[in-house]
């Protein structure tokens, strides 16, 4: 019996392994199509093509014309390889069934505030995969390409106990929304990429449920980047989110941390966080050497609203207004299910998730001057 429920382990990791690399070559196949035309590299959108494939494209008379992929890419011919075209492209989900599969990514272009969403089906061909054909639509938008990085943990249980715990979506929808509809587009990134568990999921409330119903936004939390995946230049902000899955992984990654601390130094970016998730920024160290909280003004969840006697308490690493205050921060906290928010410098904490929102609206303040 044991040997067996060994087999199944492995078999299960195995595909698990096999599915993550066929996403992987998906999206590889996706960004060439993207970047090329992002870029004006007319082999690069090639590449990513069937070579008698076909783009279903809008007409002027509100019908339908068929372009041939090699009248697609001549397109790209005309301006300078190279060049940036003014398009911005995410992918958005993808789905596959054995040689086939189905994906969708929005193109963005700022400079005329339009937002493309088009839909491929792909096929696998020759062991590659390869775009068959293509159809768009189009609409106002005042999405511009300016990134937002949430850092989230994969933890699903608190420290070697079995007692389960999760990334708080309550706060991440209160903020991701406010960020969205701003114009901006936000990535999650995590210790192992991959899905991520959550938490206090409320379907009640139609914020939540809207959210919790939204394909593209569930695919993105079933398929956060690695740490290897995210190039700090291009991001403003990043924001750390609570739950007790906060607590494991994500604070002593020295990977995120290098991502962070690159945005925040290099790129005058702005690091947040909000109730648990300020354990993300408590080992944060500037290239002098110094703890990023020393002297500043920090919020979150204070130790002082935590249930000492708890099971789960027991399991944290270290408590989060203690080790701040040790490495020379100033911690502030208000009554419990009150908003707080500290700002400093470039530095946003919150205290719980009611301040999610206000949060990213400091952000978002922030950014705009």
């Amino acid at each position: 019996m044991k040997r067996y429920f060994i087999l199944l382990v492995v078999l299960s990791l195995n595909q698990i392994s096999f599915s993550q690399s066929e996403i992987k070559s998906i999206e590889n196949t996706l960004l060439d199509y993207i970047e090329g035309t992002s870029y004006n590299h007319p082999d690069q959108i090639q590449k990513a093509f069937y070579t008698d494939a076909n783009l279903y494209l809008d007409s002027k008379d509100n019908g339908m014309r068929v372009v041939p992929i090699s009248q697609y890419i001549s397109w790209f011919k005309k301006g300078e390889q190279g060049e940036f075209t003014g398009r911005v492209g995410n992918i958005l989900s993808i789905d596959y069934f054995g040689n086939v599969a189905y994906a969708k990514a929005e193109v963005l272009i700022p400079e005329s505030s339009l937002r493309y969403v088009d839909l491929f089906i792909l096929k696998k061909v020759n062991n590659q995969w390869k775009i068959i054909s293509k159809t768009a639509n189009s609409e106002t938008s005042n999405l511009k390409g300016d990134r937002i990085l949430f850092i989230v943990s994969n933890a699903h249980f608190y420290g070697d106990s079995n007692l389960a715990t999760g990334n708080s979506y309550s706060e991440i929808i209160n903020a991701y929304d406010t960020f969205v509809k701003a114009g901006y587009t936000v990535d999650f990134v995590s210790p192992e990429g991959g899905s991520i568990p959550l938490a206090y999921i409320n379907t009640s409330d139609e914020l939540s449920k809207s959210y919790l119903y939204n394909p593209d936004f569930m695919y993105a939390l079933k398929h956060t980047k690695k740490p290897a995946e995210i190039n700090p230049k291009n991001y403003k902000a990043v924001h750390y989110i609570g739950g007790g899955s906060a607590m494991f992984g994500v604070p002593e990654n020295t990977a995120i941390q290098n991502i962070v601390m690159t945005i925040y130094e290099d790129h005058r970016g702005i690091i947040s966080s909000v109730c648990h998730g300020t354990a993300g920024i408590v080992h944060l160290k500037t290239k002098s050497g110094k703890y990023l909280v020393e002297g500043k003004r920090v919020n979150g969840y204070p130790d002082a609203y935590e249930r000492k006697d708890a099971e789960h308490f027991k399991q944290f690493p270290f408590l989060i207004t203690q080790t701040i205050e040790e490495r020379g921060g100033d911690f502030n906290y208000s009554p419990r299910n009150t908003v707080h928010v500290e700002v400093d410098g470039n530095l946003v904490t919150g205290q719980n998730y009611l301040s999610s929102k206000p949060v990213a609206l400091k952000i978002i303040e922030m950014l705009k001057k």
